[in-house]
C-alpha cells in the first residue's frame, strides 16, 4: 500500500485519491500473495490480482468521478515484475544465453498477463456501461411508466 501510495505521489494524483490508489496496490498485492499461497502460478496470480485491482478501479472511478486509470496504475505498481527484468537482463549481460530467454519469456508471460487482466476487465466495464446498463434503465423507465397509467 505504501508503494502504491508513493507512485501516487509521484504521479500528482489529486490528495483526496491518494488513499484510494493505495487501497487499490494493497488489494492487488493481498490477491497475488493468496493465490501465490495457493500453489498457482506467478503469471496466474498476477492476472486475477490485475483483475481484482482493474475491477476496484473501475468502482471506485465511478463513484470518485475521476478516471480508472489514475487508481489503476498506482494499483498495478506493486505487481509490476521487476525483479524478473533485472535477473532477465542480468542474464542476458552475463552471455548466458539459455537462462537469459527462460527469464524473458517467464517476464514476458508476467507482464503479459497483467495486460490481459486491465484490458479484459476494462472492456467487459464499458460493454457493460455503455450498452447493457442503459438498456435496463431504459426497460426499467418503461416498466415504470406502465405500472403508473395502471
Amino acid at each position: 500500500m505504501i508503494g502504491a501510495f508513493g507512485f501516487g505521489v509521484i504521479f500528482n494524483i489529486k490528495k483526496e485519491y491518494l488513499l484510494y490508489a493505495g487501497l487499490g496496490g494493497f488489494v492487488g498485492w493481498l490477491v497475488f500473495e493468496l493465490m501465490l499461497g495457493s500453489d498457482y502460478n506467478i503469471s496466474v496470480s498476477l492476472f486475477f490480482a490485475s483483475c481484482i485491482v482493474t475491477v476496484y478501479s473501475e468502482y471506485m472511478a465511478r463513484r470518485l468521478k475521476v478516471p480508472a486509470t489514475i487508481i489503476i496504475i498506482c494499483g498495478i505498481i506493486p505487481l509490476v515484475p521487476g525483479g524478473a527484468m533485472y535477473y532477465t537482463t542480468l542474464e542476458a549481460i552475463n552471455g548466458d544465453e539459455l537462462s537469459f530467454l527462460r527469464k524473458m519469456i517467464d517476464t514476458m508471460f508476467q507482464a503479459g498477463a497483467i495486460a490481459i487482466g486491465i484490458v479484459l476487465v476494462s472492456t467487459v466495464a464499458r460493454i457493460i456501461l455503455r450498452k447493457i446498463l442503459p438498456k435496463l434503465r431504459k426497460a426499467k423507465l418503461k416498466k415504470s411508466k406502465s405500472l403508473v397509467k395502471s
